[in-house]
């Protein structure tokens, strides 16, 4: 129950931040939401308020590059689940309801609780991509760890803001990809594959 008793206040959490922000989500609210007693978001986040926010927060980062990592598997190649991943990721942003009102209302409190989390999403993701470079075809020297890295800082770059591409048109996101990302992270040929 404990770990389950944890998840579910994590997850009303997150949905108490979609509906009150950042300020105005209480402990209680949260309780509530889960249905668990005060008494047990105490036990699980003895901090109180800032801890549970901060958690709940990196939790909600988690599931979202776990839901990302699910959408991109059946890509045929690295270059495809990269173009897909930077779709994807892009548009979950853009309609993700917790984060758009916490930007409209309370952006100046929701940087410092990601600024906590950076380090490691930026780790995280760049293990997975080193792992996924592992098994493609690399330009001459590349070192797969540097390159996940790399590609991670610069894809969390691009899903946020995405610059003068339209993460919204593939084609856009092909040549951002294929010419820009990868050009000296993968072989010719691998950029070359429809």
């Amino acid at each position: 129950m404990s770990d389950d008793a944890r998840t579910r206040l994590l997850a009303a959490t997150v949905t108490c931040l979609g509906r009150y922000g950042i300020a105005k989500t209480t402990v209680d609210d949260a309780a509530r939401e889960a249905g668990l007693a005060r008494a047990t978001v105490y036990r699980h986040f003895p901090d109180g308020k800032e801890q549970l926010i901060a958690e709940a927060i990196t939790w909600a980062v988690g599931q979202f590059f776990a839901e990302l990592a699910v959408a991109v598997d059946g890509a045929p190649d690295f270059a495809t689940k990269m173009e897909q991943a930077l779709v994807h990721a892009h548009r979950a942003v853009d309609e993700h309801v917790v984060l758009q009102k916490v930007l409209e209302t309370e952006p100046e409190r929701l940087l410092p609780q990601l600024t906590q989390s950076a380090p490691q999403v930026v780790e995280v993701l760049s293990d997975y991509l080193a792992e996924q470079l592992r098994a493609a075809p690399l330009a001459p020297g590349v070192d797969p760890a540097d390159a996940g890295e790399w590609l991670a800082r610069m894809g969390l770059s691009f899903i946020l803001a995405g610059g003068r591409w339209d993460l919204t048109d593939p084609a856009q996101v092909r040549r951002l990809v294929r010419h820009e990302l990868l050009v000296g992270v993968l072989a010719p040929e691998a950029l070359a594959a429809e």
